[in-house]
């Protein structure tokens, strides 16, 4: 498979809602934060929202099965940061994501997450992992 080369940059303001009551960000938005960031690589590599690439494909969409992170620097109400995303790996039905969220120039947080290719069983109804189109590969790719 060819190796995904696509980075996207998503500016992000935290926001009140975003903080603990120590006033920095309250780790599991960060992975909400990764999660729309995610969306925004896929919709950069195919040209459409989500809506319609789930569409497109026939997908029921794209969910996390496995995540971790690294908290380096605190972030806090107001801050602007950048969220830079890529895909690391692609295999038959699942790829690799791996984020860095910086202030400034500085790693505040760099996460990775492995999502699954998932379409519903026409015999079963039961959620299944599907093959990566190639046309979804290749445009990550570039």
């Amino acid at each position: 498979m060819p190796e995904p080369t696509l980075v996207t940059r998503r500016p992000v303001v935290i926001e009140w809602g975003d903080c603990d009551p120590a006033g920095i960000v309250f780790y599991p938005r960060y992975f909400a934060m990764f999660d729309a960031a995610t969306g925004g690589l896929f919709q950069a590599a195919l040209g459409m929202p989500k809506i319609r690439w789930i569409a497109r494909f026939g997908i029921l969409g794209i969910p996390m099965v496995d995540t971790r992170a690294r908290f380096l620097i605190p972030s806090a109400y107001g801050d602007e940061v950048v969220i830079e995303s890529r895909v690391a790996a692609f295999r038959r039905s699942s790829f690799d994501v791996q984020h860095r969220l910086l202030k400034g120039e500085a790693l505040a947080v760099e996460a990775s997450e492995t999502r699954v290719w998932t379409v519903r069983d026409p015999e079963t109804g039961a959620i299944r992992s599907h093959p990566i189109p190639p046309e979804v590969i290749a445009a990550v790719a570039r």
